[in-house]
């Protein structure tokens, strides 16, 4: 096809036309909304580089979880942060922790919202470390049964996914076992597959209080140069029973998303994280651009790129635009 006789501007001339020969939509169905889960009560804490988002206590928890049903959004990950941390994360696997006391909340209250839960000891241990330390090192092999135990104390309080986030080698296959032995074969795993060591989780770890005390995360987390290696992390979490396999960061990594996709039969999730949503928020308030339309085309990328469901901050604010407009980006 060559011009003059192929004018691809025929198909752009109208919003109809526009409407009707568009290749990826993002539907309300694609979000996933994280949430932020502090003790006490009647909490709703405004997290400052995140705006629109709070540290909430459970009763508050609960309400917001009862609003995203009502904008249509399907699902929730929950992340915890306890009144007290320690070196081996205690709190992380109690019965009565903030994690679980949500998950049974919500439950009871909300029982259409998909709870996925976090399962990484960063906001439970007083370093801040995604594993537990011995000898000065993040011990694996130690940490997998913490994240083990952690994954099945959600499952007793009613999670409907879990989600291993802490780039420890073997998680998802631990908990696999860990949920079949408890009787939880049918509770689904969303692998953090391919975690980069990024900068930009920075105001996640404000809100989730979770930064290192010492060092960072590059001896587990991935570096952001290498995308074959994304796919060797990938293929492990698949040969250990993942269900969902993950890409995060999602914007500086479509790249990845995209072979991903191409490489792997599974639904494919992108976590638009927090440094994300929080450029587009601090340039949409200095009224460098406009907020909404970078919020569209941001996740209508990362749907084009390949994934099946984005967890965003923005999930709300996107529900509420679908709603409004009827439609993905303005035609």
């Amino acid at each position: 096809m060559q011009f003059p006789e192929y004018r691809p501007r025929r198909l752009r001339k109208n919003a109809n036309f526009r409407r009707m020969v568009c290749e990826t939509r993002l539907t309300v169905d694609n979000l996933i909304y994280p949430l932020f889960v502090v003790t006490g009560k009647k909490v709703k804490k405004p997290i400052p580089s995140m705006p629109g988002n709070f540290q909430m206590s459970v009763d508050n928890i609960v309400l917001e979880a009862q609003r995203l049903k009502e904008l249509g959004i399907p699902a929730v990950i929950l992340f915890g942060i306890p009144d007290k941390k320690d070196e081996v994360a205690s709190q992380a696997l109690i019965d009565k922790g903030v994690v679980q006391t949500a998950i049974r909340e919500i439950k009871a209250k909300a029982p259409d919202i998909l709870v996925i839960t976090d399962v990484c000891v960063c906001e439970y241990t007083s370093h801040g470390h995604c594993g537990i330390i011995e000898k000065g090192e993040v011990a694996n092999d130690v940490t997998l049964e913490a994240l083990s135990e952690m994954a099945v104390s959600h499952a007793k309080a009613g999670a409907d996914m879990v989600a291993p986030s802490a780039m420890m080698d073997g998680q998802v296959g631990a908990i696999r076992e860990g949920l079949d032995e408890a009787g939880f074969e049918t509770l689904p795993v969303m692998g953090y597959s391919a975690k980069y060591a990024s900068c930009f989780y920075g105001p996640f770890r404000e809100a989730a209080q979770s930064a290192p005390a010492f060092g960072d995360r590059r001896g587990y987390q991935m570096d952001p140069a290498n995308s074959d290696e994304a796919i060797r992390e990938i293929t492990l979490d698949v040969q250990e029973g993942a269900d969902i396999i993950m890409v995060k960061p999602a914007l500086p990594y479509l790249d990845v998303i995209r072979r991903a996709k191409e490489e792997f039969d599974l639904p494919l999730a992108a976590y638009n994280v927090s440094g994300e949503f929080a450029m587009i928020k601090a340039a949409a308030a200095m009224g460098w651009l406009d907020g909404e339309r970078a919020m569209m085309e941001s996740l209508t990328a990362i749907k084009r790129a390949g994934a099946d469901m984005i967890i965003t901050y923005f999930a709300p604010e996107a529900a509420e635009f679908l709603r409004r407009t009827g439609r993905g980006l303005n035609p």
